[in-house]
């Protein structure tokens, strides 16, 4: 953890926490599991889900000048000729001449291995993308690469959306997909990985107009994960270097996030200009221009692009999440995730595991499941099952207990506070409905503190 990091969780700590509730697992770990592979849990998947979805609510569905698109994840090699990626997507890799360990050559220093001191040989370039082969026979002529990214999909099919939905700039085309790169030093956890997952949208744009729209898009994209609870102090606007941008691009801005290894780029805003229409058009030999009615003009639009990482960001949003608080029993450890993103929303808890008391839970668990994400928990004392809940970020707990048999009601205690409050059960989903929309609590007499949490247990 370097000291500018956050200062309640370290990566090592967060790794473990996502083994344990199941958000993240190694990939083929009865195997010993395969380098910088992860595979998504149970709650894991229901984050990365959440994120995407609110992702896309912000990018396309309130949105009328973006719509969506899912391209192939293998394309035709040309595709990646023209974008440059054949040639020129490489890294400098550097051997150990003793212990043969591989590294990227700018994260070493000395000339020497970072392992062992030994030797290094001189750099040479490492080209990124992972090859396979269509068809048959495993020759030149039937080599396809996965995609390193999802961005070149959009771009070939700009034409086809369009004239399809008769758009007219400005316009952006979105697009969630995995991406594929042989990353020669990944690490750090889900943060840089082989197999990713990418939510990119490309904004096309009248020449000229970049400058405005880039502005707008870097607002915009910053505002968003603060509006998902990122804390202003852990998210900051890094503009690149002259000598930091691509060939193609004019200006680039990165949303950095404070990772426990320190400032890293969690979201890249490019002005791209018209460099991919146009490599596009010249090597598939269609034109890709753009008919302007009002103007009267033919252009080849520029793009403006926010592309980000729904793996780093749910790496992030837990990360920012996390807080540990001392309590009589010890450490309450929470994850104060958006409501928007929590995996469980709500957890239904039966006092008792009694019949009458369980059937009553279960049919507010199945009420509540067709509105909600919710999970139904009977083991262990109610003190443990909040505790668990708080382990993962479920802002709300629905205790059924034997008071609920006469008066037809249910207590919802809130996560973050622990408040709780005392509702009707036939009311039970529409309170629900509004405090998960962001109705504030502890103004209402009805809440009280919660000094039961460690107090009542489960009975068989």
């Amino acid at each position: 953890m370097t000291k500018n990091s956050p200062s309640k969780v370290t990566m090592e700590k967060m790794v473990s926490l996502c083994k344990r509730r199941g958000f993240i697992f190694q990939s083929s770990e009865i195997y010993g599991g395969l380098g910088s592979c992860w595979d998504y849990g149970p709650l894991g998947i229901e984050l990365k889900r959440n994120i995407k979805e609110a992702w896309w609510r912000s990018m396309v569905r309130n949105r009328d000048d973006v719509v969506g698109l899912d391209s192939a994840i293998l394309m035709a090699p040309q595709v990646w000729v023209a974008s440059g990626h054949a040639q020129g997507f490489t890294d400098p890799l550097v051997e150990c001449r003793k212990c043969h360990l591989r590294y990227r050559a700018d994260t070493v220093q000395d000339d020497k291995c970072p392992s062992c001191g030994g030797e290094l040989t001189e750099p040479r370039q490492f080209n990124l993308m992972f090859k396979t082969f269509m068809g048959p026979v495993e020759d030149s002529a039937s080599l396809v690469y996965l995609r390193p990214e999802t961005a070149q999909g959009i771009f070939v099919n700009f034409q086809n959306v369009q004239v399809a939905l008769r758009k007219k700039l400005p316009f952006g085309i979105a697009q969630i997909g995995k991406s594929f790169r042989n990353e020669i030093t990944p690490g750090n956890f889900v943060f840089r990985t082989r197999e990713f997952e990418q939510m990119e949208m490309e904004f096309f744009v009248k020449p000229g107009t970049d400058q405005q729209w880039f502005s707008y898009w870097v607002e915009q994209r910053l505002n968003w994960y603060q509006e998902l609870g990122i804390k202003p102090q852990n998210i900051r606007l890094r503009p690149h270097g002259r000598d930091e941008l691509a060939h193609y691009a004019s200006c680039c801005s990165d949303v950095e996030y404070l990772f426990p290894m320190g400032w890293s780029e969690l979201e890249g805003i490019a002005d791209r200009g018209d460099f991919d229409l146009a490599q596009h058009a010249k090597h598939s030999g269609k034109s890709l221009e753009y008919f302007d009615e009002e103007s009267g003009e033919h252009y080849i639009p520029h793009v403006i692009e926010p592309s980000a990482g729904v793996d780093r960001s749910a790496l992030a949003f837990l990360l920012d999440s996390y807080d540990e608080e001392a309590d009589k029993d010890g450490t309450r450890v929470v994850l104060r995730l958006h409501p928007a993103l929590a995996p469980i929303k709500v957890a239904v808890l039966p006092l008792s595991r009694k019949e009458e008391l369980a059937k009553v839970a279960r049919e507010v668990h199945a009420d509540l499941r067709n509105c909600f994400m919710t999970q139904y928990d009977d083991t262990q004392s109610i003190g443990r099952r909040y505790r668990r809940q708080d382990e993962v970020g479920t802002p709300f707990c629905v205790t059924v207990d034997f008071q609920s048999l006469e008066d037809h009601q249910a207590t919802i205690r809130e996560r973050d506070s622990m408040a709780q409050i005392r509702v009707p059960l036939a009311k039970l989903k529409q309170t629900l409905v509004t405090k998960l929309g962001g109705e504030t609590f502890g103004t209402q007499q009805l809440w009280s503190s919660t000094a039961k949490d460690a107090g009542q247990t489960t009975s068989a």
